[in-house]
């Protein structure tokens, strides 16, 4: 699929070096990568390439919408864009705006499934809600993290931490999920 009709698919604004970028990720991939191996049709292909592309260069990237475009469930999408950026060679980096970004994304679901009245009150000032994120993004990015230092840090007790924890990956499981792995 060209870039430039994926582009305007998802609803994106012309940027030339995003563009580029997706473009020369999608030779690469078809270059070094049997995509057809892995159940990864064109169309999928390229949306991978263009969301590892927005990546790269900092763009904003609605995964539903590309989600939608692929043909793929949530589940099979993620694998396959972890599939295509090993076999790119290219690792996803965490930064302050990522953690920001699924801050504030938590925040809209959350505050979107409570009753008018509790969301007045609701209050995410709480230094548990950052550590969480921090700890979510880092198991995502398969960093090894000190969660009892880091709950000591924010002065969390476990079983909130935990439900925090277990809120957030319930709410956002696209952005922070990780699958368990099958025991045999």
């Amino acid at each position: 699929m060209e870039m430039k009709v994926l582009e305007r698919q998802l609803g994106m604004a012309a940027d030339r070096e995003v563009l580029r970028k997706a473009e020369e990720l999608l030779h690469l991939c078809r270059m070094e990568f049997d995509a057809a191996a892995f159940g990864i049709g064109d169309v999928c292909q390229s949306v991978l390439c263009f969301e590892i592309a927005c990546s790269m260069m900092q763009v904003p990237f609605d995964r539903q919408k590309g989600i939608k475009l692929s043909g793929l469930s949530d589940k099979a999408y993620n694998r396959s864009l972890t599939t295509v950026q090993n076999a790119l060679g290219i690792r996803t980096s965490l930064n302050v705006r990522e953690l920001a970004t699924f801050c504030s994304r938590y925040k809209e679901r959350f505050l979107a499934t409570l009753p008018e009245a509790r969301r007045r009150s609701a209050d995410f000032d709480h230094p548990v809600f950052i550590s969480v994120t921090f700890y979510l993004c880092a198991r995502k990015q398969k960093a090894s993290i000190d969660k009892a230092k880091l709950m000591e840090v924010s002065s969390t007790s476990d079983p909130e931490f935990s439900n925090v924890t277990a809120s957030m990956t319930d709410i956002c499981f696209d952005l922070v999920g990780v699958e368990k792995e099958k025991s045999e």
